[in-house]
């Protein structure tokens, strides 16, 4: 079974054009660059088709497209008929520029970390049909149409897919062009601000959440949350389990009846510790043909920090090993409740036919919250809308997720140098390093505020030795540094430089010139959170403090 694919405006060839002018777009924003307004949404869209009589020639195309053509079809074990929708992702080529348009940068330190574009990874958006049709030599018509994009927007993305697609299927390319040029007319991705993005007659209204604030307290179609509720209705006695198992970026496969129950359950997984990033790599979709599939199944090593969503039942051997397998089947009803699968041995965990059921050996570090599921439960009973469901779930995960995260916070700031200590005179002061067992003494006065029981101690040390530590203490760290640097700027601009200067030889002045001019330099090209008026303010000091020095030092300065 081969697949042929045609990708429109590719982003992974390294001639095609998108890559020139894009680079242009981040040294001069004024001038219009084609598809740009296009590529701050998408990166390219592609159509992928089922062809019995192409054989090999799939081999022409670059690694990455056989990538997406082969995750772009449920393989033959799904037996999905009519319209499927699911999602992958997709590692980057080694050796691409990871930041294409200069906006991207503003987009991410404006966005949620849950939310921002990836640099290394990109998402798949996968509208796929396969009917019965006569005229085709294997009985059946089988395309996907995939959207192929950096932003994890999985709601707008399967919307934009439920409007072009079946038009697509009935008229083809000329449609996906007029639709390529609507999407090029989109306004940028501003988080906090409501979006009209037209599409073929259909304005879909949207709000990207901004930074610390999530959930987005908006009446809007969210472009990023899944109905948790629907995903993890077969296994909400165990919601304790699967949140520690993410927190802690465990190794973890989900075995589903179909890519849509698999991506939507992956994705669901990776959400239920926000608003932590979850920082190992998942794939809601993941085939045989996989370029990571070596990577990821070899035993020579213990398995890899990530989550894989897959379908095929061969899997079941080949991952045998791993830790933690959540075997999916389609949903089953006890009397008016839907059936909660079972914690299972691994060693149980053996053929093709094996039963629904979470195989793991681990043991929760916290206590269940028995009366949240009572109220899940009773929910269903009453038939209250799945929607409700889901924002009660999410809250829930929510705020025990911050309550986990609370005391790390608080001793981050308690890292932090005083402010009294900003000299404008010296280097900023150095953050504090994090230290694991003085964090630990701190839980004593200000641990965990949630009323679970358990071993938050133990969980905490789990967690520090886990990718999601990592990526949260790198992104704090970052913004902590930042923070200093405002601080010191501050410092510098509440300073009377030109009565310091007075004492001062020339060299003395023109050291300290060249380091503001640095400052200021740096402080707009990291985009540090400082007012531009300060920015402006310190420009003029130095152009005052220049002026203040013998023609023939201010002529050489004004070249610099």
């Amino acid at each position: 079974h081969m697949l042929r694919g045609l990708v429109t405006m590719d982003p992974f060839d390294s001639s095609d054009s998108l890559e020139g002018p894009s680079k242009t777009a981040a040294t001069n924003a004024e001038v219009p660059v084609p598809w740009s307004r296009f590529s701050a949404w998408l990166e390219c869209v592609c159509v992928v088709t089922f062809d019995l009589e192409l054989g090999q020639a799939i081999e022409v195309h670059k690694l990455r497209k056989t990538s997406i053509c082969y995750l772009s079809f449920p393989d033959s074990y799904s037996g999905c008929l009519g319209d499927t929708q699911f999602s992958f992702r997709l590692r980057q080529s080694v050796g691409r520029s990871s930041s294409w348009f200069g906006h991207e940068d503003a987009y991410n330190r404006d966005a949620p970390v849950t939310l921002q574009k990836e640099h290394a990874h990109f998402h798949g958006y996968v509208y796929f049909r396969q009917v019965k049709d006569a005229s085709v030599k294997r009985g059946y018509f089988q395309k996907s149409l995939v959207v192929v994009s950096r932003l994890p927007f999985g709601n707008l993305f399967h919307s934009l897919l439920q409007v072009i697609a079946p038009e697509y299927f009935e008229k083809h390319e000329p449609c996906l062009e007029t639709v390529c040029n609507e999407i090029d007319q989109w306004p940028a991705p501003v988080p906090g601000q409501t979006l009209n993005l037209p599409v073929m007659g259909v304005v879909m209204q949207v709000q990207i959440p901004p930074k610390n604030l999530l959930p987005a307290p908006t009446v809007l179609p969210s472009v990023h949350e899944l109905d948790l509720f629907k995903c993890f209705q077969s296994v909400l006695i165990h919601m304790q389990m699967l949140w520690e198992l993410m927190l802690l970026g465990e190794p973890v496969v989900v075995m589903a009846p179909s890519p849509t129950v698999s991506s939507e359950t992956v994705l669901a997984l990776v959400s239920a510790i926000a608003p932590l990033r979850y920082c190992g790599d998942y794939r809601p979709y993941f085939t045989i043909h996989d370029s990571e599939f070596k990577e990821y199944t070899t035993r020579t090593q213990a398995p890899p920090n990530v989550i894989l969503g897959v379908t095929n039942p061969f899997f079941i051997k080949t991952f045998h090993c791993w830790p933690h397998i959540i075997r999916l089947g389609d949903l089953k009803m006890s009397g008016d409740l839907p059936k909660q699968v079972k914690v299972k041995k691994l060693a149980k965990l053996k053929t093709l036919d094996t039963k629904t059921g979470i195989y793991t050996a681990y043991k929760t570090f916290l206590h269940k919250d028995k009366s949240f599921i009572k109220r899940l439960l009773k929910g269903i009973q009453k038939k209250r809308p799945s929607e409700v469901q889901s924002a009660i779930l999410r809250r829930h995960l929510l705020e025990q997720t911050e309550s986990f995260i609370l005391p790390l916070e608080r001793y981050l700031e308690s890292l932090m140098p005083p402010q009294r200590s900003m000299s404008p005179w010296k280097t900023p002061p150095q953050i504090r390093s994090f230290s694991q067992d003085e964090f630990m003494k701190t839980l004593e006065q200000a641990g965990p505020q949630l009323t679970l029981k358990g071993d938050w101690t133990g969980l905490y040390r789990r967690f520090f030795r886990s990718p999601n530590f990592d990526g949260w203490y790198r992104l704090r760290h970052r913004e902590m540094t930042q923070k200093v640097e405002c601080l010191h700027l501050e410092a510098i601009c509440a300073a009377d430089l030109l009565t310091w200067n007075k004492d001062k030889s020339e060299v003395e002045i023109v050291d300290l010139i060249l380091k503001l001019r640095e400052k200021l330099m740096k402080a707009r090209k990291h985009q540090l959170p400082v007012k531009e008026e300060l920015l402006e303010k310190l420009e003029q000091s130095i152009q005052t403090i220049i002026s203040s020095l013998p023609e023939d030092l201010q002529t050489l300065l004004h070249r610099q």
